[in-house]
């Protein structure tokens, strides 16, 4: 027993929940026609899965549902469970109990459980698969569906057949791995095309990206090369200043004491002609003297207090270098141990690369030798192929010559009567061979001819071809070129837009505020003045000057919006700007006319930009009191002529303020927004420009293309033209050669019968002399033709050998190039690793090294500060004396009064020699100036530069910077570098991170579609496996099905004949099934001319033979028998009986016979309308009750 009750509630006419009961055999269910009786069957129908509710006689699925009588109201779900017994393992499920529960409410959910747990219906499915009790099983035969199987076509009556075979798991199997095979080739389709496209985006891409490292590199290098060498520069131009400062004190001091010399000795002079009444102020002069010693003696003493400060700080410097060269030294004490791996991996790579270079060399000699050999050996398979064909012509020949002189001697006897006759038609024969000899020799001229023609067409289409070859290759060079240059100005208008979106060139604070406008955070912000306003791009330089600052003003609707602004630049620290609210600017005008008149004037600046009305106020306040001019020259008469009332500005950027002053000289140019926005303008017609020329390029390289084509398969045809004429003319030359030995045999024949007639006896023993040595020389020439074909054969072998031996050196080099490559992939990667390493420790020994020299330096400079103290001490020391020597002078000077008149005419000459002293000083003054300013102006540009290029000042660019042992070696690898960078082009630098993303994308992609591909194949294997398993299984099982058919029908019918055949035997998964029976007593064949009983125990037999091929755990029969008389039933009854003990039954039926061979009886009832009742009667323990009664 399998089927242990049935639970009903709100199912059809069993609102009420019901249970029944069942025993293993037979159970019979009866009762009235409208009881309910058929509401059972289909209820196990439906908890089964059943899906369509025509299957269940309805209308829509809702109708399972007690739909309410007059006295009830309906029910909001329909539920119906099985509990089966699973002790045996019927079932794929680990419970020994089976409860199988289906619920629908009226709302259309439906809910599955087993064992009280929601599952879904594919697990009830797979449950029951192959079991007979499926979706498409045979376990319940509702009303009328006996004999379907019957009526069914052939192709229709499959699913029953392969329920009972056991395949239906298979088949369910094999078409899920068909829907996964079309999900994945679809996916595959889809993922090809996806990665078709990026293989082609990676070649480009990668190109890109590789010229765009190279030029970052270069760039990176130069950068720091530059920065180095300025900074060099700089420090030189630090040196040089330092001691012009120095040196121009000292000729500034020694021409003070030049000139005071000078006025001392013409004050001198003065003293002493004024007849020695000037002594008292020469005494005063003295003292004078006296003060400015004791005030050089002050400046002594600061002196050595600023010696021995810096004496003190030179001492701490060598402190702090020694602390850093210790540190230094430890860092490159570390990287020696990986410096020194990195050299034995080289060297191990290195090794290998030299045994495999070695391998590589020897395969290549070992290729070409092994070439030589074939060649050598295909001229000998030639040589020995012309041998074969003359030994083969010459046996021929000889063979014809005996055939001849044979049969000439056979007829001898006869020849006598006959033998003028046979010379006459040996004659004509001979004649006629002649004549098809020289036909054939005409045909060899004409193919001659032709193969000449067609060999000269040949070289003129070749020629002809290799030029428009060559014209392919240009053009295809002309659009790769097109194509290159438009892909550069996409990226120039992609680098521009970017920086106009960014606002490349703005400050801080207007980037912050217009990303919060873009971002929808701020309103009423219009953007920058140099945003919303545009013109022509002469006068492009000349607006950018004249906006000067006010070119990144923010223009803003109102106040309150420029006070917001600055309210967020505040709360932000983003910087500072300048708002220019539209409502509150007014605008200037220039009063002054006839400007237009004037030479080189454009007008007032105003006029010459374009902007949206609203913005008048604005660009008039900003740019209407400011004239454009052509040149300086123009803007200087101009300014004259108004007096320098307003500013004028130069197409070149000068300006002109009002009032006089001058602003001028080189400025970068084309880096302002208008610059930029005309730039970018520039390059979007470029870029149509290129589009242009590009289709051009491209509809002249498919024209070439196509014509390239056309002469190739001219070529083609021409060239097989050539070849036939070639194996025509091999053709005829050999039927020449063969019809040319037989002419010779025809006139040997001939001479012989002349020689014949003339004397038989000398021709018949010539014919005998013949036969031998035809027979002598055809065995000779058989010899000879053997061995050319041993020759030909072993030529051939060895050829074939060579070949073999060539394709396997192929493909060693093949993988000894491969691991070359890879090698050297390594050991490169190796060497810049070791490079970079050694650098590295280069630099910490330099700095090593550096800082001794450093701390030698300073120790010098303490030295010489010490020696420079030791000297102002000194000095300072001799101060006194020098006092105390001018107080004895002042004294003497008045003791000497009497001397004063031969003094001052020596004084008159001293200070005539001090003008020429004076004048070379004041020289030399001025040329140290003149290099103080050259100086300034190279570190001006210097530092220009620096910014310019890189943004950096020299504390930032000390960084950066790194040691020059050759600076000239230096510069000229800056220049190189720059070279090189020109040479590139130009350089798309966002194609790295883009080649990047594509490769990982390509990449990703690749890994998808191998993964695919590799589920494809898998699943075509399981499928193939699967249809390999389902045809086996089938064919057993229908064999042995046909054979329990017939078994069947005979034990039902009492006889008679029945069998089952497949329509196509090919395809036995797919094609129909034919059912061909014969009753006893009838020739019937076809079974639309059964009668209907007849029909239905052929359907019957038939379910009987499936349930002994696989017998399902219980079977529902509803009224299937309801067709037989009742000597059928009873037969019917009895073989259900026959079956029991592996099936149990469940019969709906009115049939008598049936009932009593029922273990078990239910009667259903409708005593209320529409509402069934269940009565139960165990007739096993009611005749057992019977039975004891009786006794």
């Amino acid at each position: 027993m399998v089927l242990k009750s049935l639970i009903l509630q709100g199912f059809k006419s069993f609102p009420d929940k019901t249970e029944i009961k069942f025993l293993g055999g037979l159970t019979a269910i009866v009762g009235p026609n409208g009881s309910g009786k058929s509401n059972i069957s289909d209820a196990i129908r439906w908890v089964l899965g059943e899906q369509s509710s025509r299957s269940l006689r309805g209308a829509k699925m809702e109708d399972v549902i007690f739909g309410g009588t007059a006295k009830r109201g309906p029910v909001g779900f329909a539920e119906v469970s099985l509990i089966l017994d699973n002790s045996e393992g019927v079932f794929r499920s680990e419970f020994t109990e089976i409860m199988v529960t289906r619920r629908y409410y009226r709302s259309g959910e439906s809910e599955y459980f087993l064992n009280k747990k929601h599952c879904r219906l594919r697990d009830i499915h797979e449950l029951f698969m192959d079991t007979g009790l499926g979706r498409d099983g045979y376990s319940i035969i509702g009303q009328g569906r006996i004999d379907e199987i019957l009526s069914l076509k052939s192709e229709d009556r499959r699913e029953i057949f392969e329920e009972a075979a056991g395949i239906t798991k298979f088949r369910y199997r094999k078409e899920e791995a068909e829907h996964k095979l079309a999900a994945t080739e679809d996916n595959l389709a889809r993922i090809r095309d996806l990665y078709d496209e990026l293989e082609r985006q990676v070649g480009p891409l990668e190109k890109q990206a590789e010229k765009a490292k190279q030029f970052l590199l270069l760039r990176d290098e130069l950068r720091v090369l530059e920065i180095s060498l300025w900074l060099l520069s700089l420090d030189r131009i630090k040196a040089d200043s330092a001691k012009l400062e120095q040196d121009t004190k000292i000729c500034a001091d020694q021409l003070s004491a030049a000139k005071q010399a000078q006025e001392g000795l013409y004050a001198q002079s003065e003293q002493l002609s004024a007849d020695m009444r000037e002594i008292d102020r020469e005494a005063d002069r003295l003292r004078q003297q006296l003060r400015e010693t004791e005030q050089r003696a002050a400046e002594q003493a600061s002196r050595a207090a600023v010696l021995k400060a810096n004496i003190q700080n030179n001492k701490d410097n060598i402190d702090r270098a020694q602390r850093e060269s210790a540190q230094r030294a430890e860092q490159a004490q570390n990287l020696g141990a990986q410096l020194a791996e990195r050299r034995s991996r080289i060297e191990l790579l290195d090794t290998k690369h030299a045994g495999l270079a070695a391998r590589l060399d020897d395969l290549t000699q070992q290729a070409a030798g092994q070439s030589q050999k074939r060649g050598q050996a295909e001229a000998a398979l030639r040589e020995a192929v012309r041998a074969r064909t003359e030994q083969q012509n010459r046996l021929h020949a000889l063979e014809i010559d005996r055939t001849a002189a044979e049969t000439g001697l056979a007829s001898m006897d006869g020849r006598r009567d006959t033998i003028a006759a046979d010379i006459e038609t040996a004659g004509k024969r001979l004649d006629s061979e002649k004549q098809a000899h020289e036909a054939l020799e005409a045909r060899m001229r004409d193919c001659l001819d032709t193969l000449a023609s067609a060999k000269n067409k040949v070289q003129g289409v070749s020629l002809k071809a290799e030029s428009r070859r060559k014209k392919v290759d240009s053009l295809q060079s002309e659009l790769s070129k097109a194509t290159a240059a438009l892909t550069d100005a996409k990226n120039r208008v992609k680098m521009l837009s970017d920086m106009q979106r960014d606002y490349e060139g703005f400050s801080r604070a207007v980037k912050s505020v217009m990303h919060q406008v873009e971002r929808g955070a701020m309103h009423g912000v219009h953007g920058p003045v140099s945003a919303l306003i545009a013109t022509e791009d002469k006068f492009v330089t000349a607006i950018d000057t004249a906006l000067g600052a006010s070119a990144s003003s923010i223009v803003v609707d109102t106040s309150a919006d420029g006070k917001r602004c600055i309210e967020y630049l505040k709360r932000t620290d983003g910087g500072r700007a300048t708002f220019l609210p539209i409502d509150t600017i007014r605008p200037n005008t220039l009063r002054e006319t006839g400007l237009e008149t004037q030479k080189g004037c454009f007008g007032t600046a105003d006029r010459l930009v374009t902007f949206e009305k609203r913005y008048a106020a604005i660009v008039q306040n900003l740019l209407a009191r400011t004239v454009v001019s052509e040149n300086m020259d123009t803007a200087l008469a101009l300014a004259r002529a108004y007096g320098h009332r307003f500013r004028i500005v130069t197409l070149d950027g000068q300006i002109l303020q009002a009032g006089g002053a001058m602003t001028g000289g080189s400025a970068s140019r084309g880096t302002g927004a208008l610059a930029r926005a005309g730039r970018l303008r520039d390059a979007q017609e470029q870029v149509k420009i290129l589009e242009v020329r590009r289709a051009e390029a491209e509809e002249d390289f498919r024209s070439a293309k196509d014509e390239l084509a056309a002469l190739d398969y001219d070529l083609k045809a021409i060239e097989a033209e050539r070849i036939r004429a070639e194996q025509s003319e091999a053709g005829l030359r050999a039927s020449v050669s063969q019809h040319g030995l037989l002419l010779e045999s025809l006139q040997l024949q001939y001479d012989n019968l002349v020689l014949e007639r003339d004397n038989l006896a000398a021709a018949k023993q010539q014919y005998q002399d013949t036969i031998t040595q035809c027979e002598s020389r055809e065995a000779a020439a058989r010899q000879a033709y053997e061995q050319t074909e041993a020759q030909v054969a072993a030529c051939r072998a060895a050829i074939d050998k060579l070949a073999a031996e060539a394709t396997d050196n192929i493909a060693q080099a093949a993988s000894l190039q491969t691991e070359i490559a890879e090698n050297r992939s390594e050991a490169a990667s190796e060497a810049r690793a070791l490079a970079d390493l050694e650098q590295l420790k280069a630099e910490l020994d330099a700095g090593v090294s550096g800082t001794t020299d450093t701390i030698a330096g300073f120790e010098a400079e303490i030295a010489r500060l010490t020696e420079e103290l030791a000297h102002a001490e000194a000095t300072r020391e001799d101060t006194g004396t020098v006092t105390a020597r001018l107080n004895e002078q002042i004294a003497a000077q008045m003791n000497q009064r009497e001397r004063v008149e031969g003094e001052r005419a020596r004084v008159d000459r001293e200070a005539q020699g001090k003008n020429d002293e004076i004048l070379n000083l004041e020289r030399e003054a001025a040329r140290l100036e003149n290099r103080a300013g050259q100086l300034r102006t190279e570190e001006a540009q210097i530092l220009d530069k620096m910014w310019e290029n890189y943004e950096l000042t020299p504390s930032p660019a000390a960084e950066v910077a790194r040691p020059l042992e050759d600076v000239p070696a230096a510069r000229e690898r800056a220049k190189n570098l720059r070279t090189q960078m020109r040479a590139l082009g130009n350089v798309n630098l966002d194609a790295v991170e883009e080649y990047r993303q594509v490769l990982e994308r390509y990449t990703f992609m690749g890994e998808q579609k191998d993964d695919l591909e590799k589920a494809q194949k898998e699943l075509y294997k399981v499928i193939e496996q699967l249809t390999v398993n389902m045809k086996e299984i089938f064919a057993s099982a229908f064999a042995k099905l046909n054979a329990y058919f017939g078994q069947t029908f005979r034990e039902i019918f009492g006889g008679g004949h029945a069998e089952l055949s497949l329509a196509d035997t090919s395809d036995i998964l797919n094609c129909g099934i034919d059912i061909r029976v014969s009753p006893p007593g009838k020739a019937v064949k076809t079974l639309t001319l059964l009668s209907g009983g007849e029909k239905a125990f052929v359907a019957i037999a038939l379910y009987f033979a499936i349930l002994k091929l696989r017998p399902t755990p219980f079977c529902v029969l509803d009224e299937i028998e309801a067709a037989l008389d009742d000597v059928n039933v009873a037969r019917f009854a009895q073989y259900i009986r026959r079956l029991t003990d592996s099936t149990q039954f469940i019969v709906i039926t009115h049939r008598r016979g049936t009932m009593e061979e029922a273990d078990m009886l239910y009667g259903v009832t409708m005593q209320e309308q529409g509402v069934s009742r269940m009565l139960m009667l165990n007739l096993a323990e009611a005749e057992k009750q019977l039975g004891k009664v009786i006794r």
